[in-house]
């Protein structure tokens, strides 16, 4: 960059000065500070990685890409992603296929991924399918929804989008294949994020964030988990879409990630009615969809709000307890007084084509701000408008009914999912989720093992065995070891290695203490167990989300800041879940019999048929500190608590500095 160039003659003229001033004391420094402020400036316009665009031909990919984007966060790591991988970098968006696709989601989309992959990117859809088999879409059956996505495919081809740079990523494949990498992503992130700053991302989901499930917790963390899992460098959403992406950042910042994902959000149509911020699929009459015929068209736009002028908008502040949509304040980043949905059309669907011109009234425009001027202004009137946008809109939509009526597979897909929809398809009845367990072994008794824990101490171990040895003799002993709850809970600093190694650790010294009693239990790793069937696993955690709300949730753990806390709780239940267990054993008053408590709540009021309700045994925990309760203010000291690890040089030293007050029976570590 010339900006480096010339910085560096000024750090030059800078050196000498200095050299003078050293030379003679004497000699006043105004020259000097004037020449180092103006070495800063030089230096700040050096470092601009704007300074990218110097290239032309980057410059040309970056005006082509920036294009897309009602906003670009940020514009300097854009230019400076254009410079670096100019022919490789990476764009992602994604959407469930759950049956229509409306005009901005077929003409704009398709014309904003040709100017993409035209700038040299390669472009994935995350065909999110599998979060459509869990939102029960097209009957819960996940055939039928991929034959949905096949069907917007199709769409898209005849829209004229360019496929040679475009992948579609089916989710279901995706995230069976690589569960162990998706999902400790997932959690990687939950451990990182506060509840409150998931919140803020609940309009992704359309839902109202004084309103929230729990399952509303994690959705946000699933698609940031995608950015990661496609090793997308560019976002490209849309504007609502903005918050969930900014936190895919934000935990980049909590993560170490140098390289983070930009986010080039695009503009958001607003519905055909007035005061719809955006278009909506349970709305038929909000938007024009793809399929639309030439009379659904004219009738849509023939009603749409359609104002010159600004109409004043009656904006009252909501009342104690009604419900806040968190997410309307950031549909739009762009002013707009008018809020037209038909200018709106003009702009970024008509428009959005290559070339275009749109002929209104016997004038030929080829650009929207001539449009809007004459509309605005009178030339051009509300019926004028619409007639042409209804013819324009009509042509651009003529190629899809043409491709849907001569080509055999796309007419096959169309018939189809008209045949489906006829039919009111209904999701199976029933409980998902994961089997661990053999009831053919006989009943369970089931022992959670507690956080993975470095510093295992003795008090720990023996209230583990205490639990076990509680068991009859007629049942199935298993020791579940929540090894990636513990890595949600970010124990052991989230060293998955190290969390590993601590149930190892408590899983031999059990052993050591109880042999004969560990000859009788299963051990098994919830990491293990969960990859065997992951699908029906998250399904069932996401599932007992959605029953459950959020605060009721919390409750589990009140001192709960973090997402991960949430979900560990929903995985606890899901684990039960999982086991099927006759009885669940744990230490009373502790956390581990409140989110017991919460899995047995769940089978009850939900009617599970499938297994039984558990019941709970709840047993005094034991502890292993040398000093009372009272006394265990202030730092951590390791001589206050006999460890696993502790040698018998250790514990000979901690027992004789025990606190064993004469006469004390009710605080006597020792007995």
């Amino acid at each position: 960059s010339q900006w480096v160039k010339l910085a560096e003659e000024q750090g030059e003229i800078v050196r000498k000065l200095k050299e003078e001033i050293k030379a003679d004391p004497s000699r006043p420094k105004d020259e000097l500070d004037a020449a180092v402020a103006k070495l800063k400036e030089l230096k700040a316009k050096a470092d601009d990685p704007m300074n990218a665009l110097e290239d032309p031909v980057t410059k040309g990919k970056y005006d082509l890409v920036r294009s897309v984007g009602e906003e670009c966060v940020a514009d300097g790591e854009l230019a400076m992603l254009m410079a670096r991988k100019p022919e490789s970098f990476v764009l992602y968006d994604g959407f469930e296929p759950s049956g229509r696709m409306h005009i901005a989601q077929g003409v704009f989309k398709a014309m904003n991924v040709n100017k993409c992959t035209r700038a040299g990117g390669t472009f994935i859809f995350w065909v999110a399918d599998w979060f459509a088999l869990m939102n029960d879409k097209m009957g819960g059956d996940l055939e039928k929804i991929k034959t949905v996505g096949k069907y917007l495919v199709e769409v898209w081809k005849a829209t004229g989008m360019d496929m040679e740079r475009v992948k579609f990523v089916w989710s279901s494949d995706e995230i069976s294949n690589n569960a162990a990498a998706y999902w400790t992503q997932a959690l990687d992130i939950a451990r990182r994020t506060t509840i409150a700053r998931v919140k803020k991302c609940c309009q992704i989901m359309g839902r109202l964030e004084n309103k929230l499930t729990a399952a509303q917790i994690l959705y946000p963390l699933m698609q940031a988990t995608d950015i990661f899992f496609l090793k997308a460098d560019i976002c490209q959403l849309g504007v609502d879409q903005r918050k969930v992406n900014m936190l895919a950042r934000e935990y980049c910042d909590s993560a170490g990630i140098k390289n983070k994902p930009i986010i080039l959000s695009h503009h958001m149509l607003y519905g055909l009615k007035k005061g719809q911020e955006k278009m909506s699929k349970s709305d038929p009459d909000s938007a024009i969809f793809m399929e639309d015929s030439v009379e659904d068209v004219a009738r849509k736009l023939n009603n749409a709000y359609c104002p010159a002028t600004a109409e004043e908008e009656e904006k009252k502040a909501p009342a104690e307890g009604d419900e806040i949509d968190a997410g309307l304040e950031s549909m739009h980043l762009v002013e707009n007084d008018l809020k037209n949905p038909c200018l709106d059309y003009v702009d970024n669907i008509i428009f959005a084509v290559p070339d275009q011109v749109f002929t209104c009234g016997g004038i030929d425009y080829t650009s929207f701000a001539s449009v809007k001027e004459a509309f605005v202004g009178g030339k051009m009137d509300e019926a004028t408008l619409k007639a042409a946008l209804i013819d324009a809109v009509n042509k651009l939509l003529d190629p899809v009914r043409k491709h849907f009526s001569e080509n055999a597979e796309a007419k096959a897909l169309l018939e189809q999912m008209i045949e489906w929809k006829k039919a009111d398809l209904k999701p199976p009845i029933g409980l998902k989720r994961l089997v661990a367990a053999d009831a053919s072994k006989g009943p369970v008794w089931a022992v959670v093992a507690p956080p993975a824990n470095e510093n295992l101490n003795l008090g720990e171990v023996c209230s583990v065995l205490r639990q076990l040895t509680a068991a009859p003799g007629d049942v199935q002993l298993i020791l579940w070891c929540p090894d990636w709850t513990s890595f949600v809970l970010n124990k052991c600093g989230g060293d998955q290695k190290v969390i590993t190694a601590c149930y190892t650790m408590l899983r031999e010294a059990l052993a050591a203490v109880k042999p004969d009693v560990m000859a009788r239990v299963t051990v098994l790793m919830q990491s293990e167990a969960i990859l065997k069937d992951p699908s029906q696993y998250w399904i069932s955690v996401i599932n007992v989300g959605r029953y459950f709300q959020l605060q009721r949730v919390r409750e589990v753990d009140e001192t709960n800041e973090y997402a991960g806390q949430v979900i560990a709780a929903l995985m606890h239940v899901a684990d039960v879940l999982a086991l099927a267990p006759l009885t669940l054993a744990c230490s009373s008053a502790s956390s581990l019999e409140a989110a017991n408590k919460l899995a047995v709540a769940y089978i009850e009021e939900t009617h599970v048929t499938e297994i039984g309700k558990p019941s709970i045994t709840s047993l005094d925990p034991l502890d292993s500190l040398l000093k009372p309760k009272h006394m265990m203010e202030g730092p951590a000291n390791a001589d206050d608590d006999i460890f696993v690890l502790d040698n018998s040089m250790d514990v000979g030293r901690k027992l004789k500095r025990a606190f064993c007050e004469p006469g004390n029976i009710e605080h006597c570590p020792p007995i």
